[in-house]
């Protein structure tokens, strides 16, 4: 390139990342925010058919990488090029992936939209990464009685839930016969009542809007969590029963952790 080009270049990315005033800085000068912004200007000047970037944010707090992930989508509906970005953080992934490669060891488990990938987990370890806070599991034992599924949790507690109201269940599972699934629902998925399952809390976290109020069955299961939109008036070992509607229920293989359910609701 030539000289008058490099620097036409150097200022039309620098625009783009609103880092005019940075160039004459050298890099000890700059916050990390800053030196993000000169690395994705570095790749830009380039014109790529492809940008890696790999974790970019993981070294910046909490503000400055929310920032920083509005201003990197920003930039990707100017650019209109393919971004491949490498994350840790779920949160990222959700708001930043227009579609999303969830990998464990090397394999991957699910390529997906972010809703999706939310709403319709193909296993267990998908399910629990995607959402905060995590998705809530439990260890149960179905069995398909009449048009209702007996669902039978760890402390011997059951609850009955309407087949036609479940996403359809793998037909194996509906032979008549005990099957130990795994249960999955989310936190804020949960509803609180004065009938239901019975449950003590733990402790209760009040998060301004919201309150988490950490739950168990017995003192030997673990807690599970429920997100509540109003100050609950709990206290911890106080009793709160609690409910699972059909259509938030997520169910696994024990073994295999595969999903049991499709996407569509009704069952036969």
């Amino acid at each position: 390139f030539r000289k008058d080009e490099i620097e036409e270049k150097v200022k039309w990315a620098a625009e783009i990342l609103n880092i005019e005033e940075q160039l004459p800085k050298r890099p000890g000068e700059m916050s990390g925010g800053q030196r993000q912004r000169i690395a994705l200007g570095r790749a830009i000047v380039r014109n790529p058919k492809v940008f890696l970037l790999d974790e970019p944010l993981s070294n910046l707090d909490a503000k400055l990488r929310a920032n920083m992930r509005a201003e990197i989508v920003k930039l990707h509906n100017k650019l209109k090029t393919t971004f491949i970005y490498v994350t840790h953080d779920q949160v990222e992934a959700m708001t930043m992936g227009t579609r999303i490669v969830v990998m464990k060891l090397g394999v991957v488990q699910q390529i997906d939209t972010p809703t999706n990938l939310f709403d319709y987990p193909a296993n267990k370890f998908v399910a629990g990464f995607i959402g905060t806070p995590q998705m809530n599991f439990f260890d149960v034992t179905i069995r398909k009685k009449g048009a209702s599924l007996e669902t039978v949790f760890e402390d011997g507690q059951k609850a009955n839930y309407k087949l036609a109201e479940l996403r359809k269940i793998d037909e194996k599972y509906l032979d008549g016969e005990e099957h130990k699934v795994v249960l999955g629902v989310r936190g804020e998925k949960i509803k609180i009542s004065d009938k239901g399952l019975k449950t003590s809390l733990t402790i209760k976290e009040v998060l301004g809007d919201t309150t988490q109020l950490f739950l168990h069955f017995t003192e030997d299961t673990k807690d599970f969590v429920a997100c509540v939109s109003e100050r609950a008036d709990y206290n911890s070992g106080d009793t709160v029963y609690v409910n699972f509607a059909e259509s938030n229920i997520h169910m696994f293989d024990a073994e295999t952790e595969e999903a049991i359910m499709g996407r569509e609701i009704g069952n036969k």
